[in-house]
Formats: C-alpha cells, sequence, structure tokens
C-alpha cells in the first residue's frame, strides 16, 4: 500500500504547488428567469488541466443541512490563455467552456468549494468539509450569514452578492478578497489578459419549412485585424449533409466584423419528422471566442403522415382494432364484486408478464401513444385538445409553448414518486419487474399518463376531476380518456381508490366517482384510445381494460356491482351480426336493422354527449326519431352485452 500511497500524495502535492485553482467569480442570481448564472474558476497558470478537480456546490439552508447539491466533475477540461474556466448555461455570454443546466445555482447563503477528488467522493448530501478542498465561497443574496457552513469550510467572511435579481456578480481580487461589481465572464477581473472578441451566431427566425432558404450572421464584437477563417457544423443526430446546401466554411474580411450564409434546406419526400438543427462553432482560435454557440433552429418536416382514425374532438369508432392476445379477458368470466376486481388486477398486474418503465421512457411512449391523429410530427395536448410538435417537450423551467407529462391520479393524491434511475430513458428493453404493490411504478405507468400543455398541467395542478373540468372553449373529449387512466391505475395498484366527492388530505383516494362515471359513459372509447392502449401494451405488456371492455366499468364502480361479469362481444362480432342504422344520412328519424333482442338506442354528439335515448323491440320497424341540426353523431346501440357505435349524418 505504501508504494501506491505515496506517488499518489506527491502527485497531489505537486499540483498543489504548481497549478492553484481558485474561484474567480460568481454569479449566483440574475435578473427575470435567473438562467445566467455562472461560476468561474482561475488557475494560476493558463491552459492549466483540471484533472482530478471537482466543484462542489453546498446547500445552506435550514433543509439543504450544509450539504451537497450538486457536483461537477472536472476532468477532461483545462483553463484558458488567460487561466480561465467559465461553468454556466448555454444562455450566458460569452458561451461557457463547461455547460450545467439553466437556473441551477442556488441564491444563498450557500457556497461553492473546489475540491481535489472526483463527483463519486461527493454524492448528493454530503455535508461541507475540509479534507482535500482547495478553495472556497460562501455567499448570499441579503441574507444572514450561514456561520455553521462557514466553519465546516473554514471561511472567515460570507459575500452578499446583492438582493434577489440583482446584475451583480461576486469577483475575486489578486489579493484574495472580493469585490461586487458588474460581471465579467471570462475576462480577467483586473481588465489584464488576453482581450477576446467574441462572435455572435444569429437567424431571422427560429423555425423553417423544407425547402426554405435563410441566412445565418456571424457577426465579431470588434473588427477583424485581418480575414479569419472558420467553420461551424449544422449537424445533429438525423439531420445530417443531405438535408441542406450550402456554405459552412466562412472568412471575415479584414476590417469588417461580420459575414453571411445561405442555407438551403432540402425539399425531400421521406417522414424524417421535425428535426432541430444546431449551429455549432467547429475550431475559433484565440483572441475569438463563440458568443453563444449550439444555437437551435427547427426545420419542419412536410412530409407528416395522418393516420386513418380521428383525433378525441374528432373520433371514429371501429377502425383501430384491439391487440389483445386471444383470451386476455377470459378468466373474468362469472365473476362479480371483489372477486371480479382481484381477477382483473391479476392480469394487468401479473409480476411475471406485466413490465414497468422509467419515468424518461414515457416521453418516448407518449410520442408514440399521444400522437396526432392529423399530424404524425405532434404529440395531441389532453385538455387543451390540438396538437403540438414533439420536439417541443419541456426541459427548462419555463413551460410556456411545450408540453409535458399529466398524471391524470396526480402523484400527490396517490403517493408515487420519482427515483433516480427514473432519469433515464433506458428504452424497451430494459425494465423493472413490477407488481400489484409496487405503487411507485404508478408515477411512469403511461396508460394514466398523457401529453400535456404546460402551463394547462400546472392549471389543473392537483384538483380532482369534478374540480378540474378542462379550459373554457374546449369540446370535452379527453374527459372518458382521463377517466379510464383513473380507473385503470385504482384496479392495478394497490393503495389506491376511487371514491365519492373531494378527499383532501386523504392519500391514495381520488374523486369524484359520479363525475368520472359521468364522464365514462358519455365518451365513449374510440380508436385514438384504443390506438395508444395497443401502443403501451407493446411498452408495458398490459392493458387498460375499461377500453378493451369499457362495461367493466359498470361492475367495479357503476349500476352492475353485484351482477356477474360476461366477456361481451368485440364491436367487431357485433358488426357482424349485421346490425345496421338506415337511411343514412337521414333527415329526422332512423331504422335499426339486425336486432335479436331489445335494444338501448343512444344518440350522442360526436364529443360523445348523450342527447337522446331510446329503447327499441327487434323488428324491422324498430326506429328513433329525432329533430337534430345538420351535422354528424354518434348512435350507440346496446343489446344483451353486445355493443355497436355507429356514425349518423343529419341533413
Amino acid at each position: 500500500m505504501k508504494h501506491v500511497f505515496y506517488p499518489v500524495m506527491l502527485f497531489f502535492a505537486f499540483q498543489l504547488s504548481f497549478g492553484q485553482v481558485v474561484i474567480n467569480e460568481l454569479d449566483c442570481d440574475t435578473p427575470g428567469v435567473d438562467d445566467k448564472e455562472f461560476v468561474e474558476l482561475k488557475s494560476d497558470t493558463p491552459n492549466f488541466s483540471l484533472d482530478g478537480y471537482v466543484v462542489v456546490f453546498f446547500n445552506g439552508s435550514d433543509s439543504g443541512n450544509d450539504s451537497s447539491y450538486m457536483t461537477i466533475d472536472l476532468d477532461g477540461y483545462q483553463t484558458d490563455v488567460n487561466g480561465l474556466l467559465l461553468i454556466g448555461s448555454n444562455t450566458v455570454e460569452p458561451f461557457p467552456q463547461l455547460l450545467i443546466g439553466a437556473n441551477v445555482i442556488q441564491n444563498g447563503a450557500d457556497a461553492v468549494a473546489v475540491y481535489l477528488g472526483s463527483d463519486f467522493d461527493f454524492p448528493e448530501g454530503t455535508l461541507a468539509t475540509q479534507t482535500n478542498l482547495i478553495d472556497a465561497l460562501v455567499y448570499d443574496t441579503t441574507d444572514a450569514d450561514d456561520t455553521e457552513l462557514m466553519a465546516l469550510l473554514g471561511v472567515s467572511e460570507q459575500i452578499n452578492e446583492g438582493s434577489g435579481n440583482n446584475t451583480n456578480s461576486i469577483q475575486r481580487n489578486n489579493d484574495g478578497s472580493y469585490t461586487v461589481a458588474a460581471p465579467t465572464p471570462r475576462a480577467l477581473n483586473d481588465g489584464s489578459g488576453v482581450v477576446f472578441n467574441p462572435i455572435t451566431i444569429s437567424t431571422s427566425q427560429t423555425q423553417y419549412d423544407e425547402g426554405d432558404m435563410f441566412n445565418i450572421v456571424f457577426t465579431a464584437q470588434e473588427n477583424v485585424t485581418a480575414d479569419y477563417e472558420f467553420t461551424f457544423s449544422l449537424l445533429n443526430g438525423g439531420f445530417d449533409m443531405s438535408d441542406y446546401v450550402g456554405d459552412t466554411t466562412l472568412t471575415i474580411l479584414n476590417g469588417q466584423n461580420s459575414v453571411t450564409t445561405t442555407i438551403t434546406l432540402i425539399d425531400d419526400d421521406l417522414d424524417e419528422g421535425d428535426e432541430e438543427i444546431v449551429i455549432s462553432f467547429s475550431d475559433l482560435e484565440v483572441p475569438y471566442i463563440a458568443m453563444n454557440n449550439h444555437v437551435v433552429i427547427r426545420a419542419v418536416d412536410d412530409d407528416y403522415t395522418v393516420a386513418d382514425f380521428g383525433t378525441p374532438i374528432s373520433p371514429t369508432y371501429g377502425v383501430v382494432e384491439s391487440t389483445q392476445p386471444a383470451g386476455y379477458y377470459d378468466s373474468l368470466d362469472g365473476l362479480g364484486d371483489d372477486d371480479l376486481k382481484q381477477a382483473l388486477q391479476n392480469i394487468i398486474a401479473n409480476p411475471a408478464v406485466v413490465r414497468a418503465q422509467t419515468y424518461a421512457d414515457c416521453v418516448d411512449i407518449l410520442k408514440q401513444a399521444d400522437q396526432n391523429p392529423e399530424n404524425s410530427n405532434q404529440v395531441w395536448l389532453v385538455y387543451l385538445e390540438q396538437g403540438r410538435a414533439k420536439l417541443d417537450f419541456q426541459t427548462t423551467s419555463n413551460n410556456v409553448g411545450t408540453w409535458n407529462r399529466e398524471h391524470t391520479f396526480p402523484r400527490s393524491r396517490a403517493g408515487y414518486f420519482s427515483i433516480e434511475e427514473d432519469e433515464i430513458a433506458d428504452g424497451i428493453n430494459v425494465y423493472w419487474e413490477t407488481k400489484a404493490d409496487s405503487l411507485r411504478h404508478g408515477n411512469s405507468d403511461a396508460h394514466a399518463l398523457r401529453a400535456v400543455d404546460g402551463p394547462e398541467n400546472s392549471s389543473r395542478g392537483n384538483q380532482f376531476y369534478g374540480e378540474y373540468n378542462g379550459p373554457t372553449g374546449t369540446l370535452g373529449g379527453f374527459k372518458g380518456d382521463v377517466a379510464r387512466g383513473v380507473f385503470y391505475l385504482a384496479v392495478r395498484y394497490n393503495g389506491l381508490e376511487i371514491v365519492n366527492g373531494f378527499p383532501d388530505g386523504m392519500v391514495g383516494q381520488f374523486g369524484d366517482l359520479a363525475t368520472l362515471l359521468n364522464w365514462h359513459r358519455n365518451d365513449p372509447p374510440d380508436d385514438f384510445e384504443m390506438n395508444r392502449n395497443n401502443i403501451v401494451y407493446n411498452w408495458q405488456f398490459n392493458r387498460n381494460p375499461f377500453i378493451d371492455q369499457p362495461d367493466l366499468v359498470e361492475y367495479i364502480w357503476g349500476d352492475m356491482i353485484g351482477e356477474n361479469w360476461e366477456q361481451p362481444l368485440s364491436v367487431t362480432e357485433s358488426q357482424l351480426n349485421g346490425i345496421s342504422i338506415f337511411p343514412n344520412p337521414s333527415k329526422n328519424q332512423i331504422f335499426i336493422n339486425g336486432l335479436e333482442e331489445k335494444a338501448d338506442i343512444s344518440i350522442l354528439t360526436i364529443q360523445g354527449k348523450e342527447i337522446i335515448t331510446s329503447v327499441v323491440q327487434p323488428n324491422r320497424s324498430s326506429n328513433v326519431s329525432f329533430d337534430l341540426p345538420s351535422g354528424m353523431y354518434l348512435v350507440k346501440i346496446e343489446s344483451d352485452k353486445k355493443r355497436v357505435v355507429k356514425k349518423l349524418i343529419v341533413e
């Protein structure tokens, strides 16, 4: 051990003697959305390798307990010609050498420190320490001194950056003291050293269609003193050199400060989906640096596909067939009450079959399951009832114009949660085993997750359905869908139940049962729901039975409690019985042909609202009269546990 230990210690001693690294500047709070925070390190020699160093951020709040909340391993990075390394988000200008997320540096009283070590030495929640400490800064934004944190780090002074939303940064002076002044990222605080000439990337729009031509302008802060040639890239994922035409090697001429190139997006016949173009510098050389970089613009694909079934507000029925295996629900026949519910759970929570995916995987699942039938490049937003680009998934704290994942049974009501592994999208073939008691997996159960507008998700919050009824002016085509998602969860996982009213404070309970039953009855499963049921089944190996067999809801929560279940004929089988309506189109009356027994007839709006009900007898004169405005309607025919839904055109 000694033979190994001493050389390592000598290596560290060599770094400490000849490569001191300090915190040169910190901007922990910026105006607005607080996304331009940064920390800047300085080495006492230029172009210094930071291998073996780590930056650790400590939370000085009562809940943070003076412990680590973020760690950045510096292996593979080095300081620049001025001995500086700028760490910040992609909104910081000039562009940082090391990128972190926006709005992740806390305001104080907190601390940032440089250590010898690695990120593995500081798992989240590690108490601040002086072991292997190189430099530390304890700071605040007009907060009381955290004397305990200062003592843990051996610091005698806590530096105040200013009140909230300030425009200052904390800057280290050459004598080791600090000054609060206007930020100077990627520049020495005393004004010495190499002065950089940053170049800015700009386009007139952030989105272009295939076939469009657009200009990219590169502008230096100062005129160049000699011709300066540089290259840049547009490549990103599937967007490659076959997708555009244009020069990517440019020259800013002597005495000028800008150059423009024109890019043409090739309009091909391929359905590639919308793509993100990333404009990135390839090889800037001192004194030129990037003012901004990795600028994202969108190439909108005009070759999207349209499904052969409708959206939830323009539904179709019977086009998409269930992919349930033969006999999937046979074990339910003849059962009722708790026996029926348990048998159903045995199917959809079978630990030998059913799989659980990560919460990150659910983004990919929803891109398939909630794909807009009218545009394959979009998801269909529950509640808002419109399409939104799949690329607009929310990745920052700003949710405007984005979509994210809506828990129909909210997390705070259910008691499920995320774990660290949930942040990894590891694909369809990597999964957890799961069972009825695995309530945590309800967090990422795609049967009860929906693509949702970011602000609308916030507006709904954790309200019960009935308290929340959707945005004003929407058609409510989501109501049956979300009700069936909640019904599914209440059977799939132990510890969840649906009750009447609004049981605030009761974790595991969700309401309102009467509302959910009404929504389920008046908005029957359509092709959109059946398609998403099939897709989720491909990932999770279980189905939402209340889409395949909607009448099961009545036997567990509704009008058929206490009755034994017998599996009805499928829609397809019912149609094969020859049940039909005529004339269609019609003006004020339809006849029902092919009935073998008495039937309940309902006429519904295209959004699923029941407007006429009637009971007809099985003979050729069976008819329903109506006085309805012109348009499309649905006719639901139920007889002896057989059900068929047909379109009706009223002239």
